[in-house]
């Protein structure tokens, strides 16, 4: 009797029967309407051992503890609060997405790393000509707006009018310096909608959200209404532009990006892509602007965070496999994607100023995880 292959297996059987396969990435499944829900054993976790890892993330954070906590693996919820459902705004997370849209303007061939900002926004033109959306993606143009002034202690772009040029860059050249700047980012965002020639959230839905199954009615993309005649959709996140989305459906996207941008037998984003904008592009000995709202510098991929080596030497997340990367917005919103483990973590909430996640606590939390996988 001719023997099957491991990969019609995998096509075969569900999360509940993945244990007779013999690698973790043969299990790979996608969800259909809803995740299929398992015990943390049918995916390869010690029960008792992950429920120490969460217990600890609930004893250092605010008051929303895990209950938009949602973990998965190989395709299959093994963990999840009481409230994954609940919708909200989640800040510069809202980055990620901003920066999916460019890479699929890349795939179409109507944008590239490269393409200079001034060609299709012309107020760019005077001082920011050399600004690329390289530039814009990695935070290194050096674009301020007009009003991008210190408000208390937001510092990193707060302008309101975001769309308007200041005459003074915040530095030049771009390139020479790494600033987390909000205003860029919306700026991008009015630029990648010139590309696009449409709300970049109409193509993100299109072309990606309704592919993997995002349910419709728990998310939405805040915007500044039209702008030059296209809706405008918020690329930092600032100012209640942010996207709008449940940890339930983000946990989608988060697997689309564990699967290198595919989705069953569909490739919605280049897999080229994905790789490239989750790793860290800014170095670690470029300066670093005195107003820059976080330092990326080692760690920055396009709009991702990488587990790379900080400017002080360290790696960022060391107790977490070296290719872990995440997406992450004020009020502990956050989402790990951890090849190695073929695991999604997202970590929603509301609660920053009750208790701020740090990247230590989410260090531990994520190395008590992998010392709970026993397969």
């Amino acid at each position: 009797m001719e023997r099957i292959k491991p990969s019609i297996v995998a096509m075969l059987v569900s999360c509940v029967l993945s244990v007779i396969v013999t690698t973790a990435s043969e299990a790979m499944v996608f969800p259909g309407e809803d995740w299929q829900q398992v015990k943390p054993e049918a995916q390869g976790l010690d029960s008792a051992k992950l429920e120490q890892a969460i217990s600890y993330l609930e004893n250092n954070s605010g008051s929303d503890g895990v209950k938009e906590l949602v973990i998965i693996r190989n395709g299959c919820m093994i963990w999840n609060g009481p409230n994954i459902d609940k919708m909200h705004g989640v800040w510069s997370l809202t980055k990620s997405f901003t920066s999916t849209v460019l890479g699929l303007l890349i795939d179409d061939d109507k944008a590239t790393l490269d393409t200079l900002a001034k060609d299709y926004v012309p107020s760019m033109a005077s001082s920011y000509y050399e600004v690329t959306l390289r530039h814009f993606t990695t935070m290194t143009s050096g674009y301020y707006a007009v009003g991008d002034k210190t408000t208390g202690s937001y510092k990193h772009g707060p302008s309101p009018t975001p769309f308007e040029p200041a005459a003074r860059p915040l530095f030049q050249p771009p390139g020479s310096r790494y600033a987390y700047w909000d205003s860029a980012m919306n700026q991008f965002a009015n630029v990648l909608t010139r590309i696009a020639d449409e709300p970049i959230e109409s193509l993100l839905k299109r072309r990606i959200a309704d592919p993997i199954g995002m349910n419709a009615a728990k998310w939405n993309w805040g915007d500044f209404g039209e702008v030059d005649g296209i809706v405008v959709n918020g690329g930092s996140g600032n100012g209640n532009k942010h996207m709008f989305i449940s940890a339930r459906e983000l946990a989608r996207f988060g697997h689309l990006f564990l699967n290198r941008g595919r989705w069953k037998d569909k490739q919605l984003i280049s897999a080229a892509w994905v790789e490239a904008a989750t790793k860290a592009h800014v170095p670690a000995s470029m300066p670093l602007e005195d107003l820059s709202g976080a330092d990326g510098r080692g760690t920055y991929g396009y709009n991702w965070w990488a587990n790379g080596i900080k400017a002080d030497g360290k790696r960022k997340w060391p107790g977490a496999p070296v290719g872990t990367y995440a997406a992450s917005g004020y009020n502990n919103n956050d989402m790990f994607v951890i090849g190695e483990w073929n695991m999604v973590i997202v970590r929603l909430g509301l609660d920053q100023r009750d208790f701020p996640i740090t990247d230590a606590i989410y260090d531990r939390f994520l190395e008590k995880v992998g010392g709970a996988i026993t397969r």
